[in-house]
């Protein structure tokens, strides 16, 4: 089970959003309120990427609750865009 004071839990979501510049993922969105950190392979089923920050991305309440019940269709979509970010902050 989650616990979500766990200070390492909570370096993980900083590390999410920070490296997300604290904005929704989701194309088009943009969203900077109620921001979540999505773990892309879910946490139940893949314990060794529980703290791995490539297996995050930052969404709204909004298309957080939209993917529910649909993780593993979203996650290529979403390795990729994590992908995308981490790319385009190297180049800087």
């Amino acid at each position: 089970m989650r616990n979500y004071d766990d200070p390492e839990y909570k370096k993980w979501r900083q590390q999410i959003r920070k490296r997300d510049n604290n904005t929704c993922q989701w194309p088009h969105c943009g969203g900077k309120k109620k921001l979540q950190a999505h773990h892309i392979n879910r946490w139940a089923d893949f314990p060794g990427l529980r703290y791995n920050t490539n297996n995050g991305i930052t969404l709204c309440r909004y298309h957080h609750d939209m993917i529910k019940n649909n993780e593993d269709s979203y996650a290529p979509f979403f390795l990729k865009l994590v992908q995308q970010c981490i790319n385009k902050t190297n180049l800087q």
